[in-house]
C-alpha cells in the first residue's frame, strides 16, 4: 500500500503506472533527483495537489 510517507522514487519502482498518475496531477518533476527521497505527501504539498485523491489513484494503479 502506498502511503503519504512513501518516497516517490519507491512508488515509481514498485508501480511504473504511477508515472502517469503523477503526471496527471502536475507532478512533472518525478524524474528529478529530489523525487528519490521526497514523500508522496511532500510532493503533493509542493504542487498543491489533494494528497488523498492522489493516494487513491496511486493505490488503484498499483492494484491493476
Amino acid at each position: 500500500m502506498i502511503t503519504k510517507e512513501t518516497p516517490i522514487g519507491e512508488v515509481l519502482r514498485r508501480c511504473p503506472a504511477a508515472r502517469e498518475v503523477f503526471a496527471r496531477h502536475g507532478l512533472g518533476c518525478i524524474g528529478c533527483m529530489g523525487a528519490a527521497n521526497e514523500t508522496v505527501a511532500g510532493g503533493a504539498r509542493m504542487h498543491e495537489v489533494d494528497v488523498e485523491k492522489l493516494l487513491a489513484e496511486l493505490n488503484k494503479a498499483a492494484q491493476e
